[in-house]
């Protein structure tokens, strides 16, 4: 078996637990069907490109995204685990090099990205059921999000694993962290609306980005602003991914 398909296999075992599984399914559950349906009173209609939504279809989509971001804190933690437990070295020691290791990251939080994606769909569904609009490029597009998405903030949430020693710093610091790229973005509320400078704080977040993909494939609102979009994302998930690809070749063990 190739040595990254084993890092892989590796880490899927000890990420895809039932405990987790059940958190990633339990969590947007509770905010699409309480809050969604809580707020759907006061939030009426959502604008989206030329169309409105209802919040509890316009929340479901975001949740998407929002559980992207998400899973791919296994990233930070498989690393973290790693260095703390000794794992690293002992990885290092066996048929194993550091390519290998930065490459069964990235596998990992791609197909759990796609397997966070493809479970909040498949929930959200009959929320967003009378909303949807299916095209040629719907499946691609949340496909392109998934994959750029996981590796943006798996990167990032693996950078930060590499920078922190103390498990309270790596927890204060990851969660701070992707708790202002969850509420500041536009997967809960639309940007339009919104406060200066909240406004534009939505559009320096690469969660924004991702939502508004996603939300394009599902309710056919790709616009040359959603492919500018996709441009930045890209161009960001590149850039974190090279640097983080960087920190883990010079990490010391």
């Amino acid at each position: 078996m190739h040595p990254i398909i084993r890092l892989v296999n590796r880490n899927l075992t000890i990420s895809l637990n039932p405990g987790f599984l059940i958190w990633q399914v339990i969590f947007p559950l509770i905010y699409i069907f309480v809050a969604g349906f809580a707020y759907a009173p006061l939030i009426q209609n959502v604008p989206l490109g030329a169309r409105d939504l209802d919040y509890p279809a316009f929340l479901a989509s975001g949740m998407i995204g929002f559980n992207i971001m998400n899973s791919t804190l296994v990233s930070g933690i498989i690393i973290w685990n790693d260095r703390r437990h000794g794992m690293f070295e002992q990885i290092m020691s066996g048929p194993f090099t550091r390519s290998h290791y930065i490459l069964s990251n990235i596998c990992t939080i791609g197909i759990v990205g796609l397997v966070s994606a493809s479970l909040i769909a498949l929930v959200g569904y009959p929320v967003f059921f009378d909303s949807i609009e299916f095209s040629l490029i719907t499946i691609p597009l949340i496909v392109f999000g998934a994959i750029t998405g996981s590796v943006l903030f798996g990167s990032l949430a693996s950078i930060i694993s590499t920078r922190l020693r103390s498990s309270e710093g790596f927890n204060v610091i990851i969660n701070t962290v992707f708790l202002f790229f969850a509420f500041v973005s536009t997967a809960f509320y639309p940007a339009e609306g919104a406060p200066e400078p909240l406004r534009s704080a939505f559009y320096l977040n690469p969660l924004t980005y991702l939502v508004d993909v996603i939300r394009a494939g599902i309710f056919g609102t790709f616009t040359e602003f959603v492919f500018y979009e996709m441009i930045v994302l890209l161009a960001m998930a590149a850039g974190l991914f090279i640097i983080a690809s960087k920190l883990l070749t010079k990490l010391d063990f």
